[in-house]
């Protein structure tokens, strides 16, 4: 299973996503520090959830990276997330 399959699965699992998309942009960092070589170690998350709407931008991405957890989260060198 690819990493892309996990973080929707875990973020489906978590959240009522009305917008979900999971971006591998590992290509566009290729040879640079962090790159390790796995093709799955940059990615973007665009989503919205109703259960955002009462959170601060910071405990989205806290949540965000609570529904991850850390094994996920320790497979991935940058993660930028886009929550609307």
């Amino acid at each position: 299973m690819g990493l892309d399959i996990e973080i929707k699965a875990a973020l489906q699992a978590t959240f009522a996503t009305n917008t979900l998309e999971v971006i591998n942009e590992s290509a566009q960092h290729a040879g640079h520090s962090g790159d390790d070589g796995s093709g799955e170690s940059h990615w973007r998350i665009v989503i919205s959830a109703p259960e955002f709407a009462p959170m601060t931008r910071i405990a989205r991405h806290r949540a965000i990276h609570t529904a991850l957890g850390p094994d996920i989260i320790g497979r991935i060198h940058a993660l930028a997330i886009d929550i609307s």
